[in-house]
């Protein structure tokens, strides 16, 4: 585990599983749909149990009838999970870089943190979004997430409620890809 300070916050790095993280919230890497998948929605889906769908049903009826665009973020609550909500967010899927990736994936980030101080949560876990089967690299998508959120505490004028920031890594392998990443940025 990497433990790094940004402004008043702090900033952890952890290989695990986020469905078992007890931040306040947790951000699911999910599809447009927001009716659950593979991956970390499948896994956020199932153990959070039917409230958390049943919420996603009604986001779809009322705000997001199409689905969720990609780079936006929308909460519910955590059903059966440690976390008290849930951060849905829609990443983008890789086609080489040059299809503003990007900058969808820096509003992941971005609406994921503001949604979070909006709702004055004091922690909040993220995965490597778009990296499983949205095919983002993990090295560039690693570090568009470590500097994105270094930025959002580092800004003067940015008030927030968040003191805890979690990456989640579920593989070794990712999971050393941070660690090595946040030595280079921090």
């Amino acid at each position: 585990m990497t433990n790094i300070a940004i402004g008043n916050a702090k900033l952890n790095i952890v290989q695990g599983d986020i469905t078992e993280q007890g931040t306040d919230a947790i951000v699911n890497a999910a599809n447009s749909s927001l009716l659950g998948g593979g991956g970390v929605d499948g896994a956020i889906h199932r153990k959070g149990g039917p409230s958390i769908l049943s919420e996603c049903e009604r986001i779809r009826r009322t705000l997001w009838r199409d689905g969720l665009p990609a780079g936006e973020a929308v909460i519910t609550s955590g059903g059966r999970l440690k976390a008290r909500y849930v951060i849905h967010t829609v990443g983008p899927v890789w086609h080489g870089g040059n299809n503003n990736e990007a900058e969808v994936l820096i509003r992941c980030y971005l609406n994921s943190l503001e949604l979070a101080n909006s709702k004055s949560l004091n922690s909040l876990a993220f995965p490597a979004i778009s990296t499983g089967a949205y095919g983002y690299p993990i090295r560039n998508a690693g570090t568009l997430a470590l500097k994105t959120v270094k930025d959002y505490f580092s800004s003067k004028y940015k008030e927030t409620t968040l003191k805890e920031v979690v990456f989640v890594l579920y593989t070794r392998s990712d999971f050393e890809v941070y660690e090595e990443l946040v030595k280079a940025i921090f």
